[in-house]
């Protein structure tokens, strides 16, 4: 029996940030080791293809789809590599693909055993993953989906991905308190769980979509690489490093360039070898230059900003104005000195990733588009 919830709070709370990472992943016909690809990748590309949620894997499956496998040049069980390798080093992670930033453990310890998570009056419990229990999905603009069935959390992971969209997550305590205190039950699985496995990129997307039977090490714990399975639904196996497969890269649409130019030669380096300076004219693309700005070289990295002294207003360079902000206090209005020199807009490199202005001739690190969407 499911109840469907709906709550406000938690509907905004739980929009996955995850969704705010785009990749376009290109398929390569070349049999090389996990790490040969991850290489070839990293040269070509961005990385080995990470895969950030279902929205990312049902694009990964069309682009699998479209392969004309009797080209293939292989001995092996057709499988495709992804950038999903065993480091060993168990962390926690959302199956829906989140940051981690809020658990409260019923002894205050992280380390219980189990490595799969419930919820029961207002505080998170280990459990071993095969025991059966209730669980809750999360469902979207659509509201949560409490479901009385009694099932393992590998189940009800597959039971929510199929019927909804996954496990929820949740980022704090007043969330749980909603869930627990406005409904008749006991304990539910939610979507935390912990594993060893890390992506090439360090992405910390907790997303998942390993065969039921997988990961299995059945190798003398020797299989510590991940492989797209074109037999079993596009599915993933854990693989020997070792073997020669092809592979899947992903391109991320921003790239940071890490070369001090002015503003002026940055926006010229931009459209001459990709698509533009960065217009940040979203909480989303916001978010997606947090995760490509930390490889900076210096403080503060030049976007596609600039100010008009003519009409006195901020612009960006794709010609949308400035409604969506993200200014350190101050900033967005010190301009005035149009006479001296013109200002463009800069995003911090630590921190909160503020906005700030500086004069035009200082040297940056960059973002650029590679892209267009």
């Amino acid at each position: 029996m499911s109840q469907t919830l709906y709550f406000s709070v938690l509907l905004i709370a739980l929009c996955s940030l995850s969704e705010c990472i785009q990749h376009r992943y290109h398929y390569i016909n070349m049999n090389k080791t996990w790490t040969e690809a991850q290489r070839y990748c990293r040269e070509k590309y961005t990385d080995l293809a990470t895969v950030n949620n279902i929205n990312d894997m049902n694009d990964m499956n069309q682009l699998i789809k479209s392969i004309d496998y009797s080209l293939l040049n292989t001995t092996h069980d057709v499988y495709l590599w992804i950038g999903l390798k065993n480091t060993g080093v168990y962390k926690w992670k959302w199956s829906l693909g989140d940051p981690v930033n809020y658990t409260n453990w019923s002894n205050g310890d992280s380390n219980g055993s189990g490595h799969c998570v419930y919820i029961k009056g207002g505080s998170c419990y280990h459990q071993d993953c095969k025991v059966n229990t209730s669980f809750i999905c999360y469902n979207g603009d659509k509201g949560f989906i409490i479901d009385n069935s009694s099932v393992s959390w590998r189940d009800a992971q597959s039971i929510c991905r199929e019927h909804h969209t996954d496990l929820i997550s949740v980022r704090n305590q007043t969330e749980i308190q909603e869930i627990m205190n406005d409904n008749d039950i006991n304990k539910v699985w939610i979507g935390l769980f912990s594993d060893s496995w890390e992506w090439s990129d360090k992405s910390e997307s907790g997303f998942r979509y390993w065969w039921s039977t997988q990961p299995n090490s059945n190798l003398g714990d020797s299989e510590y690489c991940t492989a797209v399975s074109v037999t079993d639904q596009a599915q993933w196996h854990d693989v020997v490093c070792s073997e020669s497969h092809s592979f899947v890269c992903h391109e991320d649409n921003l790239i940071l360039i890490n070369e001090s130019l002015s503003w002026s030669e940055a926006l010229r380096y931009c459209r001459e070898n990709h698509v533009d300076l960065v217009s940040v004219d979203s909480e989303k693309i916001q978010f997606t230059v947090t995760k490509v700005i930390h490889q900076s070289s210096t403080d503060a990295v030049w976007m596609g900003l600039r100010h008009s002294c003519a009409v006195g207003l901020w612009f960006w360079v794709n010609g949308e104005m400035v409604c969506y902000q993200n200014w350190a206090p101050g900033n967005e209005t010190a301009v005035n000195d149009c006479d001296r020199e013109v200002k463009s807009g800069a995003v911090q490199s630590g921190g909160d990733h503020l906005w700030i202005s500086l004069p035009q001739s200082h040297k940056l690190n960059f973002i650029c588009i590679r892209y267009d969407e």
